[in-house]
């Protein structure tokens, strides 16, 4: 390995001490910005801290090949840590500069990460200024080569008409509603943890939490009595509450999104649970329903459909608008895992983890997500999921 790779290493091992060392008060800082439950937030410190620890792992992919110059991004409200961890370490990692900006809904966090990377000349903290006029100040920085962006697709299309002034722009747009499906020889009892955790984690305010569930009507009972059984453990609360799974959602735009996708259900969706409705305290939200809409979505909302049939399930999700993110259990059809790899970013085979690992390549496909990025004076559109430290270095 070489000096310099070393001492990228080195870098980023710092910074992940640094993070470790502000745990606590990041955590009490989600908790007050966003509402994020305590358990949940430290998870999250605690994961962008080793991510950046065993970075290591990533160097085959940016051996050899040299930088673009100045990454730049903007986080989104949900996981600031992570996204310093996994796009800012790809970053340094690859020899590149790292500028950022968080969620204006994130004010407190932001002055905490801006205190962890101050001693980093590599890293830019920008605060003080709102996301909208920070993009434009990329946009018109030839010292940006690289620009991160999320968000609903108005925001990746008006990047998008920008994007001769990037080498790269990565946009990771809306996840709809990530569906999982149960298929008829599914292991209930894992697939309902799995199913349950993953949809109210956070009170399902990241684009990975699961929105709907297609299941076989063979298990459905079975699935539905044990979902119910699980729901026990999801607890609207205070954040500082170990206990709590939700805590109260504080962006307007969240709850805006929830009143939406409730509307469009039919008239009187079947709530599985009695819902908590009162102001930022929101959920959970368990209906039962003949199809779930096709919309975007944040929010601790599931949506249980029974299908006839295996194949029925895949045609459904298959014919999703938003094809981020798909998860099943069981034994898909002929033909139904390749489908789903072709059509989906991310597709998940009998997952046993609470957490989306941070390794594992990220993003979506169509609407929900895209590179444009600059070959041989052409602008080139690509789909994910992607490696960002394979991305964020010439090849």
């Amino acid at each position: 390995m070489s000096p310099e790779i070393e001492a990228r290493l080195e870098l980023l091992r710092q910074l992940a001490e640094r993070l470790a060392v502000r745990r606590e008060a990041l955590v009490t800082a989600a908790g007050e910005d966003t509402g994020t439950p305590g358990t949940i937030a430290g998870l999250e410190v605690d994961l962008a801290v080793e991510h950046l620890h065993t970075m290591a792992l990533e160097v085959p992919q940016v051996e050899g090949k040299s930088p673009y110059g100045t990454v730049a991004a903007i986080f989104p409200y949900d996981a600031p840590p992570i996204m310093l961890a996994r796009v800012g370490g790809a970053a340094l990692l690859g020899g590149n500069r790292f500028r950022y900006s968080c969620s204006s809904l994130t004010p407190r966090t932001a002055k905490l990460l801006a205190e962890v990377v101050a001693p980093f000349a590599e890293i830019q903290a920008v605060t003080g200024m709102d996301n909208r006029t920070f993009g434009q100040h990329c946009v018109h920085d030839p010292e940006v080569r690289v620009f991160f962006i999320s968000g609903g697709g108005e925001v990746g299309a008006v990047y998008a008409k920008e994007a001769h002034a990037f080498d790269k722009l990565f946009f990771a747009g809306p996840s709809g509603l990530p569906p999982v499906l149960l298929f008829k020889d599914a292991p209930l009892k894992a697939a309902v943890r799995f199913v349950v955790r993953r949809a109210f984690i956070n009170g399902g305010q990241y684009c990975t939490t699961l929105k709907r569930a297609y299941i076989h009507q063979d298990i459905y009972p079975e699935v539905k009595k044990l979902i119910l059984k699980q729901m026990s453990e999801i607890r609207v609360g205070d954040p500082r509450d170990p206990a709590t799974w939700i805590g109260p959602l504080k962006v307007a735009r969240t709850r805006a999104l929830l009143d939406r996708a409730l509307a469009a259900l039919m008239k009187k969706p079947r709530f599985l649970v009695p819902p908590r409705q009162e102001g930022e305290w929101q959920g959970p939200f368990l209906v039962e329903t003949e199809e779930p809409p096709d919309l975007e979505l944040f929010g601790p909302f599931l949506a249980l459909t029974p299908v006839a049939a295996d194949a029925d399930a895949v045609a459904r999700v298959l014919a999703s608008r938003y094809p981020f993110l798909v998860a099943y259990f069981g034994s898909p059809p002929p033909g139904a895992k390749e489908a789903l790899i072709k059509n989906f970013g991310m597709v998940y085979d009998n997952p046993n983890f609470l957490f989306t690992p941070l390794r594992l390549p990220f993003g979506g496909k169509g609407e929900s997500g895209w590179i444009l990025e600059w070959r041989q004076g052409k602008l080139l559109k690509r789909d994910g999921a992607f490696n960002y430290s394979a991305e964020l270095v010439r090849a």
